[in-house]
């Protein structure tokens, strides 16, 4: 567990995050990152787009179903 703590600036609040927090995500300054809200009222920070990563298990799920047609068009 890292301990943070939440300071304003202007009319923001902000978390900093520590180096070893960045190494975590494997980001660095200026990258986007992305936070999810779980079922549980937490929050989850990821590098990663959650809505793309929808659409590639979904797409996932499609290829699975059509294997054989998407051989043949290959």
């Amino acid at each position: 567990m890292i301990e943070t703590k939440i300071r304003k600036v202007g009319n923001s609040a902000v978390m900093t995050l520590t180096t070893e927090m960045l190494t975590m995500l494997d980001a660095k300054e200026g990258d986007t990152l992305f936070v999810v809200r779980g079922d549980d009222g937490s929050l989850k920070i990821t590098p990663h787009d959650p809505a793309i990563a929808e659409a590639l298990a979904a797409a996932e799920v499609v290829m699975d179903e059509n294997r054989d047609l998407l051989q043949a068009l290959a």
